[in-house]
């Protein structure tokens, strides 16, 4: 989980320097940047809440038009029963799977796009380790770029909500 941040952090300097973008609706800074080997882009976005960058590719400055959801829905999986559990869970709100316990800290998704794909800021912890165990954006449609490392569950994130 740390490893995929860490990778694209070290790529960072590889990249050229692009025009800062904004979104609508918090504010929060991302960096369109283009590749020099390919001339594909992709933009920086910054994390809320500790300030770590994961770099999204081809995206283009005029698709950069971002909107917060109010929620997301989630699948939380128990690896040794089998069991699938939907999750729907509001901004700030934490839900239960299995013995971890689920933070959705934000929910962003394109502007024209609502039901299509969503990018969820989790924080997924073990209560009774005292420990947190991810914490960092979860794709929907790429749920292993960044995913949850636990032998017996997992989580991935389906869409954001807006009502």
């Amino acid at each position: 989980m740390k490893l995929a941040a860490t990778l694209m952090c070290l790529a960072l300097p590889a990249f050229a320097q692009g025009t800062v973008i904004t979104t609508p609706n918090d504010g929060t800074q991302g960096q369109i940047i283009t590749t020099p080997n390919d001339g594909s882009q992709g933009t920086i976005i910054t994390s809320p809440v500790d300030g770590s960058q994961t770099v999204l590719p081809d995206v283009k400055e005029d698709e950069v038009r971002a909107a917060s959801g109010t929620g997301a829905e989630l699948r939380g999986l128990d690896k040794t029963s089998g069991t699938v559990t939907p999750l729907s869970i509001a901004v700030g709100e934490t839900v239960a799977v299995g013995r971890l316990e689920v933070t959705l800290g934000e929910c962003r998704y394109p502007e024209d796009n609502p039901t299509g794909e969503g990018y969820a800021w989790l924080t997924v912890r073990d209560p009774n380790r005292d420990n947190i165990l991810f914490d960092g954006w979860m794709i929907a449609s790429s749920p292993a770029l960044n995913a949850l490392d636990h032998a017996r569950y997992d989580v991935w994130v389906i869409r954001c909500t807006t009502a």
